[in-house]
């Protein structure tokens, strides 16, 4: 791999094919330990083992042939539809500019979301943001007592997106800990924890994590993922000191590229802070909601 800084990076560029190529190699490989692999030529579906996450279908790597048409996609619908798992395609924009075209004309409704990178000669940024009084931030082993809350902030984080202010708090975190304990996510967690598939790292004050969020390390590339914090806690700087833990972590344990998607340009600008670039549109389809045009 050449070695590249992000920020010089354009689509021309053999630097930016070999690092986009590294990406793709991940996005393939890391559902591989929790979901088999089903072959519809120009794409794979994923489809979790068990109580796992609900993975996608998305480009298959290193697929020579024709490039995917909306029958494909057809398939491929029809297929989750019967498997009763989320109807979702996921790829980056740039290395499969075609696949657009060919999910929304099979009626899906295609999101765009900032991919940003720090690449191998990339540096994370210092912050010199202080913490809310009595909070700490640490990455978690499998039996940590705060495990569970930490599973659950980003679940309430996501049910009430953006960066504002939100209304679930403490109460609201407490049940959806106890849900995620009883269900078994806990569990499944700390097993990737164990099996050294997850990191996670929480904002954890009195016992219990305001925000958290993961990577998930596939040799020399990670992906952060799943950072959220309690809507009550919003606007202190939780996000940023979460990530940075899970990026110093990575690179601590030999990680060249971490990547991330960030769900819109004002969550990217918090990720742009702990050094992240600009690199490329991470894009995922699903149904359209009832009466939504597809696109």
């Amino acid at each position: 791999m050449h070695d590249v800084n992000v920020d010089d990076l354009d689509p021309s560029d053999p630097a930016f094919r070999d690092l986009l190529a590294e990406i793709e190699h991940y996005y393939d490989a890391v559902p591989r330990a929790a979901a088999r692999v089903e072959d519809f030529g120009p794409l794979s579906l994923f489809v979790p083992k068990g109580q796992g996450w609900p993975y996608y279908a998305r480009p298959a790597l290193g697929h020579t042939g024709p490039a995917a048409t909306a029958e494909d996609v057809r398939r491929v619908l029809a297929r989750q539809r019967e498997l009763g798992v989320p109807e979702a395609f996921e790829w980056v924009a740039e290395h499969d500019p075609q696949l657009r075209a060919a999910v929304e004309e099979a009626g899906l409704a295609v999101h765009e979301h900032p991919l940003l990178v720090l690449g191998p000669e990339d540096e994370p940024a210092l912050t010199d943001h202080v913490l809310p009084e009595g909070v700490s931030v640490r990455v978690l082993a499998a039996d940590d007592p705060d495990l569970a809350s930490a599973v659950a902030v980003p679940h309430l984080a996501f049910g009430e997106p953006g960066t504002a202010l939100g209304t679930a708090g403490p109460d609201e975190l407490a049940a959806a800990a106890e849900k995620s304990a009883a269900d078994g996510t806990v569990a499944r967690i700390a097993g990737r924890i164990t099996a050294g598939q997850t990191v996670l790292a929480a904002a954890v004050r009195d016992g219990s994590a305001l925000c958290a969020g993961q990577h998930n390390p596939v040799g020399p590339v990670t992906e952060v993922a799943g950072v959220g914090t309690l809507p009550s806690g919003r606007r202190q700087g939780l996000g940023l000191a979460v990530t940075a833990a899970l990026v110093a972590h990575a690179r601590a344990n030999g990680v060249r590229t971490v990547f991330l998607s960030a769900a819109d340009e004002d969550v990217a600008r918090i990720y742009r802070r702990a050094g992240f670039r600009p690199f490329a549109t991470a894009l995922i389809a699903e149904p359209a909601p009832d009466g939504a045009p597809g696109a």
